[in-house]
């Protein structure tokens, strides 16, 4: 069984995994791969890192869980995560929290304070990666959707790792780190980063891919313990 929450939580003593989507239909992809499940909560936060972090936060305090995990669609950097590919981060990383210099931009780190980046557990991040066929690399959040050529080469200049960009995984992880949870994210790429073209977007496809790869993922998931 799968304990979907919109407005509030469950508290089930077995539950032992959140997954935080940003919409209600990422929330239902992902659903149907834990239909057989009692350990995994799914609920859509909302979109950006703030209210990401917001209701992840809301959520970990209130039901006690073993991880998190921050999932749904994103754009993927070409070549290397083509449409409709998982994507699961070995790092998460807020790509535009910092400065605007005369220089360029500089992270929040560089200025003496905060972090950018959050590192899921490596074990886990390579299991899930063998068992859905998945691609490993930076998954970077912003707050502001790449639109252009020229935003996704900046990106990939600062972040040559980056697979793919999307608006919640690094709020969820602060959130997470927050409570001493460890958090990973997973992304099914429905578009390529860089110019908007909204007829090039494949959403369908990656929902689909999606709830494929939490259902391929779901006994690694289910089994992990920390140690």
């Amino acid at each position: 069984m799968v304990l979907q929450v919109q407005e509030g939580l469950l508290t089930t003593s077995s539950v032992r995994i959140l997954v935080a989507t940003a919409v209600p239909a990422e929330r239902d992809a992902v659903a149907r791969a834990f239909t057989n499940s009692d350990r995994v909560d799914v609920i859509a936060v909302g979109v950006g890192p703030a209210a990401a972090a917001a209701a992840t936060a809301t959520a970990l305090a209130r039901t006690p869980y073993a991880l998190v995990v921050s999932a749904g669609i994103a754009g993927g950097f070409q070549p290397e995560a083509p449409v409709g590919s998982l994507v699961i981060a070995d790092e998460i990383t807020a790509a535009d929290l910092g400065a605007e210099t005369a220089d360029g931009f500089v992270p929040v780190t560089e200025l003496g304070f905060g972090t950018v980046t959050h590192r899921p557990p490596n074990a886990l991040v390579r299991d899930l990666a063998a068992a859905a066929g998945a691609r490993t690399g930076a998954v970077l959040t912003v707050s502001t959707v790449t639109g252009t050529a020229a935003r996704a080469t900046e990106l990939r200049a600062r972040h040559p790792r980056a697979l793919a960009e999307a608006m919640e995984g690094f709020g969820v992880a602060e959130a997470a780190a927050a409570h001493g949870i460890p958090v990973l994210e997973l992304r099914a790429v429905s578009n390529p980063v860089g110019p908007r073209d909204r007829a090039a977007w494949r959403i369908g496809d990656a929902l689909a891919a999606l709830t494929e790869g939490f259902g391929k993922c779901a006994p690694v998931l289910e089994s992990w313990e920390q140690v």
